[in-house]
């Protein structure tokens, strides 16, 4: 919407039903709340029952040792590399293995699961249909 569009707006409902609705001028039930997660359910009678599964667990690897810094400047110049694609990462980590197998005459079409390959989608996060292809 436009400026005028809101002006004529606040000028024909009034500034105060144009402010933000907050806790403090909602009713008391009125709890805005940050986004949080919730990590259990209410049940009937109004009382929070914590469910186990849907509480965050938080899998930190040792960073002892680790050299890196957790910060990178946005300041540093762009890489040169192209991003790479789906066929490059094939023909760099899989191709060479699928050849090899090849030529010492260990390689089997039905068990591709030996190169990254899956046979079925269930249970994926995200499933890959012919329509989700990039085209």
């Amino acid at each position: 919407m436009g400026l005028l569009t809101e002006l004529a707006r606040g000028l024909v409902r009034g500034a105060d039903r144009m402010s933000p609705f907050t806790s403090k001028r909602g009713p008391r039930s009125y709890n805005k709340g940050r986004g949080a997660k919730k990590l259990g359910v209410f049940t009937s009678s109004k009382k929070f029952f914590l469910v186990k599964e849907m509480v965050p667990e938080f899998i930190v690897p040792n960073l002892e040792g680790f050299k890196l810094k957790p910060y990178v400047s946005y300041r540093i110049p762009e890489g040169s590399e192209p991003p790479m694609t789906a066929k490059q990462l094939f023909n760099e980590v899989v191709a060479p293995r699928i050849e090899k197998d090849f030529k010492e005459g260990t390689f089997d079409p039905n068990n591709l699961e030996k190169y990254g390959f899956e046979p079925t989608q269930e249970g994926k996060l995200f499933q890959l249909f012919p329509k989700n292809y990039v085209r």
